[in-house]
């Protein structure tokens, strides 16, 4: 194998762990998420609805599908706005979190 291909390997083997990782803090980030819905909404199994909202994720690219069940489960007690900011702050908590091996 040539110092090219090694090189090539690498870069591949890096992009799939850095994309694997972004994949594992956003999930982490909308159980959280999960998690703080359902207590605002006094959910017996938090649990349950944290899984529902990492399922949600996969609807389309991005957040927002997220952002729009979470704020619409939640019926006014929290708008749009304050569920991204609360998903942003537990981005953080989330990419923490992983990269602690948590």
């Amino acid at each position: 194998m040539s110092t090219f291909d090694e090189r090539e390997n690498a870069y591949e083997n890096k992009f799939a762990f850095d994309e694997e990782t972004k994949f594992k803090i956003a999930a982490r980030a909308n159980k959280l998420l999960g998690l703080w819905a359902a207590e605002l909404l006094g959910k017996d199994d938090a649990e349950a609805y944290a899984l529902e909202v990492i399922k949600s994720d996969f609807e389309e690219a991005g957040h927002e599908d997220v952002v729009r069940k979470v704020t619409a489960d939640l019926d006014g007690k929290a708008t749009a706005d304050e569920v991204r900011a609360k998903l942003a702050e537990l981005t953080v908590t989330a990419t923490e979190q992983i990269k602690n091996g948590k």
